[in-house]
């Protein structure tokens, strides 16, 4: 297609929109086959005690997927926002057979460095495809339906992963879901996406934004904008890490059934992606500045609660503020880079926000393994919740309101 004739926007694009949508449901529905299991299969299975030892699976996924963010930012101008999503489906093949026959722990830790990968290139090019086919308008919807789809399907599928397990044992039934979402995934990558560089050349021609000097510590630090998000996103994927791995360890300390532990670790996910859909429709709305602020002040006000909680209803409605709380900045992040970024430089970019980012889930499960093993999970927990009130600080005294957008705050007292 030449490039005078495509059009951008969500009306004009939106069969190509709503299959890279589906794509990334099943992108993360690969995440949520180890949510609320893993832990439990090293205990029972592995027989490991450490919770640092335990964590080990996800710091080795959090490395390799932030390495592999980056490599796809960096190259989806150079080979293609498509090959690199086919590239990382295939990645994905045999993660679901080595989880369900792994024979020890350092098989777990390979099939971890495949998620890692498949995740790194596959969600991070569904992230610039809806990018480069919304254009400037509609940018924060965009990354709310893509990573609501991602992070709802990262809650269903730990939810029956968690069921599964409760009725017919930890392997292998738990682990079909994932041969299932492998095939459609690659499938639908092959034969129906298409690639999208051509709409982020058209969008070249009129972007008013300048090409950022180094764009490696311009996104990482430098601009206070871009550097104000990426710090916000390290630790968001921090507290995510420690998620992913104490929780269930939590849960099944305080004598939770699999069922239940199913349950309270889905909720958390399941409200960040369907919340999503109301928050990126808000970034594009609202001051991005008050989002994040807000978005990250809350998670920190849950994670120091949560240490008191007791019940099972204790825990739903923490985790689902919690989910609420990262649902507010999830899209956010991403809208604020492409806003801040030349489209010539978005999709590197991007991939240097999401390099910090996902090393968050190492840094979260290393940190708060020593923590766990050295003194308590509650000082942990409470830990993480001091550090992400700290990041809501930085964003609230460095970050430049760029929006012309009306903040939450003059919403709320007007509204009063």
């Amino acid at each position: 297609m030449r490039t005078e004739d495509i059009k951008l926007g969500l009306k004009e694009n939106w069969k190509q929109f709503t299959l890279l949508v589906l794509v990334n449901a099943f992108v993360g529905g690969m995440v949520g086959l180890e949510r609320s299991i893993l832990p439990e299969i090293a205990e029972k299975e592995f027989g490991m005690a450490a919770t640092s030892a335990i964590l080990s699976f996800i710091v080795v996924f959090g490395i390799v997927k932030a390495i592999s963010n980056y490599y796809a930012g960096a190259l989806a101008n150079k080979f293609g926002r498509k090959n690199l999503l086919v590239l990382g489906w295939i990645f994905a093949i045999p993660i679901p057979f080595i989880l369900m026959y792994a024979e020890n722990w350092n098989w777990i830790i390979g099939a971890n460095v495949l998620l890692g990968i498949n995740q790194g290139l596959a969600w991070s090019s569904t992230v610039v495809m809806k990018i480069d086919l919304v254009g400037e308008k509609q940018r924060g919807f965009a990354m709310g339906l893509n990573e609501f789809a991602g992070y709802l399907a990262v809650a269903v599928v730990a939810f029956l992963t968690g069921w599964i397990a409760g009725e017919y044992g930890l392997r292998p039934y738990p682990f079909y879901l994932g041969i299932l979402l492998m095939i459609l995934g690659l499938v639908m990558s092959i034969f129906f996406i298409k690639d999208t560089r051509g709409h982020a050349k058209k969008e070249e021609g009129s972007s008013t934004v300048s090409l950022l000097k180094n764009i490696f510590w311009d996104t990482t630090w430098k601009d206070k904008n871009l550097g104000s998000v990426t710090q916000a996103g390290l630790i968001n994927n921090l507290n995510d890490g420690m998620a992913w791995g104490l929780f269930p360890i939590l849960l099944a300390a305080k004598n939770f059934s699999l069922e239940q532990i199913g349950i309270v670790v889905a909720i958390y996910p399941a409200v960040w992606g369907l919340g999503q859909l109301f928050t990126g429709k808000m970034a594009d709305k609202f001051s991005k500045k008050d989002m994040l602020f807000y978005g990250m002040l809350l998670q920190s006000l849950v994670l120091i609660t949560l240490v008191w909680a007791e019940s099972l209803w204790h825990f739903i409605v923490l985790m689902s503020l919690l989910g609420w709380g990262t649902a507010m900045v999830y899209p956010t992040f991403l809208a604020t880079i492409a806003d801040n970024t030349h489209p010539r430089d978005r999709a590197k970019s991007i991939g240097i926000f999401r390099l910090w980012r996902d090393l968050g889930y190492a840094v979260g499960a290393i940190l708060t393994g020593v923590i766990s093993d050295l003194i308590s999970i509650e000082a942990a927990i409470m830990t993480v919740g001091l550090i992400t009130f700290v990041s809501s600080c930085i964003i609230f005294f460095r970050m430049k309101n760029k929006d012309v957008a009306p903040s939450l705050v003059s919403i709320f007292r007007h509204s009063s």
